[in-house]
């Protein structure tokens, strides 16, 4: 029992009984479930600070199953991507994946970080999201320890690299290329992708 304070973003939300809803919280220190009652109620003060991808202060109470959401307050919602269905296509996508490599008590500050910083660039640049999104799996692999090849040909291990492949998570020679229409040429590290949007916040 007690009360835990902490940053987090929805990643998941469910309804519960008539007014409930059991929302999943990613924060720097793992994924929470998390009851919040009567956050459908229409006056609710949970109602803003519980939908998806909402990132905010939230209180907990924990009790001896799950934790009981006291209180919160939104930081950022994500407003472009919730009026744009492509960005919000795009940003589930992301989520679904951050869904699948975070649990409970886990280290996740990076990952929070990085998929802040996603979100963001989704929501309020113009960057091709395919690449952004393809930028976000290596960065993600990397955090989780799968580092991509750069030394040789990931497909048939020749040191003539020229291309890069965000499918095969590695560099490629100019024949093995042809076959992976999505490999980028003399990839570059784009600056703006690496800005730390949310460098202090969680």
């Amino acid at each position: 029992m007690g009360t835990l304070k902490t940053k987090g973003i929805i990643v998941a939300e469910k309804n519960y009984n008539d007014f409930d809803k059991i929302v999943t919280i990613l924060t720097p220190n793992g994924k929470i479930e998390v009851s919040a009652k009567g956050a459908r109620r229409p006056k609710s003060q949970l109602m803003a600070g519980t939908q998806f991808l909402c990132f905010g202060d939230y209180m907990l109470f924990k009790g001896s199953n799950m934790y009981t959401l006291n209180s919160c307050e939104p930081v950022e919602i994500f407003y472009n991507i919730r009026i744009d269905i492509e960005k919000l296509e795009y940003a589930a996508k992301t989520t679904k994946i951050i869904l699948d490599v975070t649990y409970e008590n886990q280290n996740t500050y990076r990952i929070l970080q990085l998929y802040l910083n996603t979100l963001y660039v989704i929501s309020e640049t113009n960057i091709d999201l395919d690449f952004a999104i393809s930028v976000f799996k290596i960065r993600l692999m990397l955090l989780l320890g799968f580092s991509p090849v750069v030394d040789k040909c990931v497909s048939c291990q020749k040191e003539q690299i020229e291309y890069f492949s965000f499918k095969d998570n590695g560099f490629k020679c100019e024949t093995c290329s042809k076959q992976d229409t999505r490999s980028y040429k003399n990839i570059r590290r784009n600056e703006r992708c690496n800005k730390i949007y949310y460098k202090s916040s969680c």
